[in-house]
């Protein structure tokens, strides 16, 4: 089971309604889900938007709101909070499990690795750390010039 977690990553205010002053309108939020195995690490995300009506009741001052206060709005006005812990979750199944995968054609054959210089080992990557010069074309006497660049 994935470990989830839900953030509030913007939030977009209205400097003033009515009598009240820093009002929030809308809120982006996002979860993430990560598992950690022995050898590898998985994640997923799902992210959106949630906006608000004017408030009528009782009104928090921005400075005051915490997260979890805004997240309750998200899940109070549409975010489907189990919808959306099941979506992440099921990135995460799909990448341990795929349901769908890429096999090797069968009538292709298999292009083994080349050897490096000393073994049966792949060699590995070339790395250029110098750069590399500036070669000029030959000019050749009496051959034409084939551009499909316009004319100077």
């Amino acid at each position: 089971m994935p470990t989830l977690s839900w953030i509030i990553e913007r939030l977009l205010v209205k400097p003033t309604e009515g009598t009240l002053t820093d009002v929030v309108i809308t809120a982006d939020w996002r979860c993430n889900g990560f598992v950690q195995s022995p050898t590898e690490a998985y994640s997923g995300t799902c992210y959106g938007s949630c906006s608000f009506a004017p408030p009528t009741g009782s009104f928090t001052p921005y400075n005051e709101l915490t997260e979890q206060q805004v997240l309750d709005w998200c899940y109070a006005n549409g975010v489907d909070k189990s919808a959306i812990e099941a979506n992440v979750t099921a990135q995460i199944e799909n990448q341990i499990n795929p349901p769908v995968v890429s096999l090797p054609l069968p009538w292709v054959p298999p292009v083994p690795p080349a050897p490096n210089e000393g073994g049966t080992e792949p060699s590995a990557p070339v790395v250029v750390t110098e750069e590399a010069p500036v070669v000029t074309p030959e000019i050749v006497a009496d051959q034409p010039i084939v551009s499909d660049a316009p004319a100077a």
